[in-house]
């Protein structure tokens, strides 16, 4: 019996698999509202046999999004637009779910085919980039400002009432980002965080602003409805010789924290907080990562990064690794990705109705 096949149950909802589908920005919003291309992009992703497709990083404000053409959450046009493309993915058989980001200092920038860097205010960005600490991402981003604390205790609530409108739009399971070194995270490591208030300094000030942020959402979202929450598990830090750092020992006491305030699954990743690191990049390179917060959190976990074989896939779940793998590069080359690897672990799937002249 495979196991990436297997339905994976998230509170009232079921997952047809254990294939999800990354959130992956695709910087081809207008004003924060997506457009035919997410739908798309998305859709096709749906029909071609994923359990859950995460729409990507939607911003809880403007200021919050990366470039100027990333998606939005935090206004009824933004919200409009994305009812379709939910109702779309939930006719093809799959869950839809969106990641809620604020990019923090990673804001502001340009789409990655141009080149990840500021953009001016005449160009279309914004001036106003927050962070915990006035410490610049690199040389080539946006200085920001460090948040004052009104603003810190503001951000759980816009976290929230981006959560409302998430449901609102149709989608039945949210994701917190708070990897690859965006505004949570940010705050989570003290190599970004430096602040010396009540939240930064110790590790439960710096956790403090993303177990308010659950707890906040997790209040507004409906108890039947699944909460996950991306992390980095390392900053990588050691690699670049710096000391400290967000590493897998402070993510697996967070996971504990997370779970008991009602989190379903952590979504495992790494690095994004250090502009210069040295990844050793290989083959499901993450999964240790998501074995071991799995293993000492006691609670769920998906694995992500270079995942690119059903085998490889299937073993990481056999192995009880992760309780679901994440494809983001595989389903770029691949939205069929699925049928193919069922096919690779004699597995028979129903394909739609539109497409059985091809079965």
């Amino acid at each position: 019996m495979s196991r990436l096949f297997e339905p994976l149950q998230q509170r009232g909802i079921t997952l047809r698999n254990r294939i999800v589908v990354s959130p992956m920005c695709q910087y081809s919003a207008v004003d924060g509202v997506v457009t035919d291309w997410h739908r798309v992009h998305l859709g096709s992703r749906a029909i071609g046999g994923a359990g859950l497709v995460i729409a990507e990083a939607s911003a809880i404000e403007a200021r919050g999004r990366i470039s100027p053409a990333d998606a939005g959450i935090y206004n009824d046009d933004q919200v409009a637009a994305w009812a379709p493309i939910t109702r779309f993915i939930r006719q093809a058989g799959a869950v839809p779910g969106v990641q809620l980001a604020h990019a923090g200092r990673k804001a502001s920038t340009s789409q990655p085919w141009i080149g990840n860097a500021r953009v001016a205010p005449e160009d279309g960005g914004w001036s106003d980039v927050v962070a915990p600490s006035a410490i610049a991402f690199s040389d080539s981003y946006p200085q920001p400002r460090a948040m004052t604390l009104a603003e810190i205790q503001a951000l759980p609530g816009l976290f929230a009432d981006a959560a409302r409108r998430a449901f609102d739009a149709g989608f039945e399971l949210i994701e917190l980002h708070a990897a690859h070194g965006y505004l949570l995270h940010q705050f989570l490591s003290p190599l970004s965080n430096q602040r010396t208030d009540d939240y930064g300094g110790s590790y439960d000030k710096r956790v403090r602003l993303l177990l308010e942020t659950v707890t906040a959402t997790r209040a507004v979202w409906p108890d039947h409805l699944p909460l996950w929450v991306r992390i980095s598990a390392t900053d990588w830090a050691d690699t670049v010789g710096l000391e400290g750092g967000w590493d897998v020992e402070q993510s697996i006491e967070l996971a504990r924290r997370l779970k008991a305030l009602g989190v379903d699954l952590i979504d495992v990743s790494t690095g994004g907080l250090l502009a210069r690191t040295k990844i050793p990049l290989a083959p499901g390179y993450q999964v240790p990562f998501s074995a071991q917060v799995r293993r000492e959190a006691g609670i769920a976990t998906g694995a992500v990064g270079l995942i690119t074989e059903p085998k490889q896939a299937e073993a990481i779940l056999q192995a009880e690794e992760a309780d679901c793998v994440l494809l983001a590069r595989e389903l770029l080359r691949d939205p069929y990705w699925p049928y193919h690897a069922a096919k690779a672990l004699g597995v028979e799937l129903q394909a739609p109705n539109q497409y059985l002249r091809a079965w």
